[in-house]
């Protein structure tokens, strides 16, 4: 079997027999010649204006982001368009194990592992890449997609200083994503209690973006939760917005993006700090489920 990546970008996937028992098989994954921005994604019913606004701001603000969703959720698209938002003069790193990104800024480092030779010599890690990264003076980290070891040292590198960090994980559910990163930083090999790593979890990660492939095919944003503390050695979310579905048009999902009527932190810390941040933004709806 084989894995690569075509010279526009595309991936490829092929196997031969014994691996594909009934015979050779492959698989093409192709992108667009441009990538979605913010604009689009509220177009195609992805977030509503309103969360586009709050998460401009939480990039702005230098607050640490976890993208979660299943496999073909929008987790890349999502994060693409997160990063819009990043200042041009800001130095960003990413790291991926397939390099697939496409971001606007200019000032950006891409670097991407490398699987073993046939003799099983000359691998290069997420982890190995994270911990490089951290000596090339990065104002943003981007890791594609966090599966390993590596989520040890991008906890670490946002609990230090690296503000600003945007990843991905595969996860059902906010509460997932957390289990997810939790069972990853075991991995590194550390016998760190379980109570040490969610402190580390929740001192890094400032909000959850959930994001899901509906059965009528769309893509949508379907929370956004903030990270508020622990209680009982348990991590505290609280939705900030989220996604209701309220009915269908044949085989279209007909619903509505709504606040929950909880304002962040983030809100109070940028009003505190005199930047105009719209509240009204946060407002419940008339008939919004308490």
């Amino acid at each position: 079997m084989v894995d690569m990546r075509l010279p526009d970008g595309s991936r490829v996937n092929a196997t031969v027999p014994p691996v594909s028992i009934d015979g050779p098989t492959i698989s093409i994954r192709r992108f667009g010649r441009q990538r979605l921005k913010r604009d689009d994604l509220i177009r195609l019913g992805m977030l509503s204006k309103e969360m586009s606004i709050f998460l401009e701001h939480a990039v702005r603000a230098r607050r640490n982001l976890l993208i979660s969703g299943g496999t073909g959720a929008g987790k890349s698209t999502a994060l693409g368009a997160l990063a819009e938002s990043i200042p041009e003069h800001e130095r960003v790193v990413t790291i991926e194990d397939t390099a697939e990104l496409m971001l606007d800024q200019e000032h950006i480092v891409r670097l991407e592992t490398r699987p073993p030779n046939i003799e099983g010599r000359g691998v290069i890690t997420a982890r190995d890449l994270v911990i490089n990264a951290l000596r090339m003076r990065p104002d943003r980290i981007i890791v594609g997609e966090c599966r390993g070891a590596e989520a040890l040292d991008m906890l670490q590198a946002m609990n230090t200083g690296h503000d600003g960090g945007l990843t991905t994980v595969h996860a059902n559910s906010p509460r997932d994503a957390l289990t997810r990163l939790e069972t990853m930083v075991l991995m590194a090999g550390l016998e760190l209690p379980s109570r040490a790593i969610r402190d580390q979890i929740v001192s890094a990660l400032h909000f959850i973006v959930h994001v899901r492939r509906c059965d009528d095919g769309v893509r949508r944003i379907e929370s956004i939760a903030e990270i508020t503390g622990m209680e009982n050695g348990t991590p505290l979310l609280q939705d900030v917005f989220r996604y209701q579905q309220t009915g269908r048009q044949g085989r279209k999902q007909v619903g509505d993006f709504h606040a929950t009527g909880i304002v962040p932190r983030l809100a109070h810390d940028l009003r505190e700090r005199g930047i105009d941040f719209p509240l009204n933004i946060f407002q419940r709806h008339n008939g919004d489920d308490v």
